[in-house]
């Protein structure tokens, strides 16, 4: 009797360890289950928005977002460690012949239209750069506010990025300075934060931060920036005039204007079409285009409203 038992209690111990396991791992749809993506530090506090409204709306779903450099998120996509990145850029022919040797074929899905901001102590007046001098202070050719301005009371630039292996650096080498090696001077925080608070107290400070945390939270309409630093206009002219110069403004984004403008990509690998699949459907839908809209940035995938803006130099 006590062997008959026994065996009945062993049979259900399996049986309820063999439904636990299904419902683990076998479970996961368009719209339940738990994932982890990764996502550039850079995107944040769009991301943090866009998991608030999704989560509300697919109560089953459980998406637990990784903040991390590029470099980090592109490690963890290509280890299988994440399924979904948030990235800069989009997937380079060496990662898709890496996952294509494993019979993945990951895509690359534009989400929105960002850009790099470059923002200045508020008291600082030199407010116009052209490219070209922004890429010769990136490469240490101009390393003092009075080779931009002679009549500058500045000293030395001190350059600050957000984080050494960010998507913002790998695009400043790749698309503005070419290729050429970045100064040495350069220095990194460990996030978009970080730099905001770095530049507004110090006052020959330059950031480089992404475009989506320059915007002030109380404007609803996305036409001014964070009170505590001054955001820069950049030009493509040699010759630079607050006529020919922009900032990354919601519009000037959209029209291309801003000379630093990038996409941002969803990278997805899910071949089951699961719940991945389901978020970027969210992220590139009505809802989640909206978010990008409401957060100063451009859409992808929805058409928007320009609107001209008249700025103060």
């Amino acid at each position: 009797m006590k062997r008959g038992l026994i065996v009945y209690f062993l049979c259900m111990l399996a049986l309820v360890s063999c439904r636990n396991t299904k419902s683990n791992g076998d479970s996961e749809t368009l719209y339940s289950g738990k994932i982890k993506i990764a996502v550039d530090e850079s995107f944040k506090p769009i991301m943090e928005e866009e998991l608030q409204v999704y989560h509300a709306l697919t109560p089953e779903a459980l998406i637990t977002p990784i903040y991390c450099s590029e470099v980090e998120a592109m490690n963890l996509f290509l280890k299988d460690s994440v399924r979904m990145v948030i990235a800069n850029r989009s997937l380079t022919e060496r990662e898709l012949s890496s996952f294509h040797t494993r019979k993945f074929f990951p895509e690359s899905v534009r989400m929105a239209v960002s850009g790099i901001a470059l923002i200045i102590n508020k008291n600082n007046p030199d407010s116009l750069i052209s490219v070209n001098n922004f890429r010769d202070i990136l490469t240490g050719k101009i390393t003092t506010w009075k080779e931009l301005n002679p009549k500058s009371a500045l000293g030395k630039l001190h350059v600050v990025f957000d984080n050494p292996n960010s998507g913002l650096i790998h695009y400043a080498i790749d698309s503005i300075c070419r290729g050429e090696q970045l100064a040495l001077s350069l220095k990194a925080r460990k996030t978009n934060g970080e730099v905001i608070d770095y530049v507004a107290s110090t006052p020959d400070a330059m950031g480089i931060i992404g475009a989506n945390w320059i915007g002030n939270a109380a404007d609803s309409t996305r036409l001014s920036f964070n009170e505590s630093v001054r955001v820069m206009a950049v030009s493509n002219a040699e010759h630079v005039t607050p006529e020919n110069s922009f900032k990354p403004y919601q519009a000037y984004l959209a029209l291309k204007k801003y000379p630093l403008t990038h996409d941002v990509f969803i990278l997805i690998n899910d071949p089951k079409g699961a719940l991945p699949t389901g978020l970027m459907t969210f992220l590139t839908g009505d809802r989640g285009q909206r978010i990008i809209l409401k957060s100063g940035l451009v859409p992808a995938t929805q058409p928007i409203r320009v609107v001209n803006v008249k700025d103060e130099y």
